[in-house]
């Protein structure tokens, strides 16, 4: 997909589609929590707002999602409940989707089924900065799959061939470490 934007010039206006849907997106979501805050229900409601995945813009000659790099499997994830978390926190952590049934369960206070996949990540809501030992899989496709903690993404493909990025050094995966 890339190499046909590029081919037929189409770069800077798929960049500026993809952000007017994100703006769109912004501003019916800011619309939503204004009628939230005016109504009788502000203060019993837990928000979450995610994503499922992420998106190239040009990053490593791609376009699209469709990878296992951090750009496309980076997604929005937002948790805001009335009380028991940090307001207006930003966590860093890698977390799994699959975390968000357990993560309700604890906020709602009902008992977490045994046998979950997930976690409750509301010890990360109400520390952002909790020791996060957990690390996140990622499967696209056929037997390809990424492994991320705090600090690495290891991608081992079905053909075997392996990625490994440090990202205190290289946040961007632009130099492979696995032959290393």
């Amino acid at each position: 997909d890339h190499d046909m934007i590029l081919k037929h010039k189409q770069w800077p206006r798929a960049v500026q589609s993809y952000l007017a849907t994100i703006s769109y997106v912004d501003v019916h979501v800011g619309r939503l929590l204004d009628a939230l805050d005016e109504s009788p229900y502000a203060d019993n409601t837990i928000i979450v707002l995610w994503g499922d995945h992420g998106w190239h813009l040009g990053e490593k000659q791609h376009s699209r999602k469709n990878a296992l790099w951090e750009v496309t499997t980076r997604t929005t994830l937002v948790i805001v409940a009335p009380t028991g978390v940090e307001q207006d926190e930003l966590c860093d952590r890698p977390v799994s989707l699959v975390d968000l049934y357990p993560t309700l369960l604890d906020l709602c206070g009902l008992p977490i089924r045994e046998g979950l996949d997930g976690q409750s990540l509301v010890p990360l809501l109400k520390n952002p900065n909790e020791k996060w030992e957990r690390p996140v899989l990622t499967t696209f496709g056929h037997q390809n799959h990424a492994t991320r903690t705090d600090r690495w993404r290891y991608i081992r493909y079905n053909d075997g061939g392996e990625e490994l990025y440090d990202h205190n050094e290289d946040p961007n995966e632009w130099t492979n470490l696995a032959g290393n």
